[in-house]
């Protein structure tokens, strides 16, 4: 969908797949969000103000997509009242879903996170290979195995 210094030109929905944030760190990939189906994703700045992307998305699996220009997103946030209240709750959503992972990082241990993970959303687990999701919790894929291993 995107590359890391390419513009992003598509805002996204996921009709089915799934999409992997990425950026790369001392050449370790490292996964920064996991954009499941029935959900919207962009390299949002990129999008919008038309710069090159600090980040990867690709798809981790078969995807359908339901994609939009940013001329046409644009207008239909200027023009289109059900389209920016939609926009606005997802914006929302997002911020508090960036906010507590930002708190959970700085809060919870590996173990933790992995528990809510699996609590509040068991299809990650299901449909994410597994190194995805452990860099998602910012821990390695040995650690996840021994939480696996420890919480079975």
């Amino acid at each position: 969908m995107v590359e890391k210094d390419t513009i992003c030109k598509y805002f996204c929905f996921i009709e089915s797949g799934i999409l992997q944030h990425a950026i790369n760190i001392l050449e370790e990939e490292k996964t920064t969000y996991l954009a499941l189906k029935n959900s919207c994703t962009s390299a949002l700045k990129s999008f919008l103000q038309e710069t090159p992307s600090r980040k990867n998305i690709k798809a981790l699996s078969d995807c359908n997509l339901q994609v939009i220009l940013v001329k046409d997103f644009k207008y239909l946030l200027e023009n289109n009242t059900a389209f920016h209240r939609f926009y606005y709750t997802l914006i929302e959503k997002q911020i508090f879903l960036i906010d507590d992972y930002r708190i959970d990082l700085l809060t919870l241990s590996a173990e933790e996170r992995y528990t809510k993970l699996l609590t509040n959303e068991a299809e990650l687990l299901q449909e994410v290979p597994l190194h995805y999701l452990a860099s998602f919790l910012g821990i390695s894929n040995r650690h996840m195995s021994r939480i696996r291993k420890n919480i079975k």
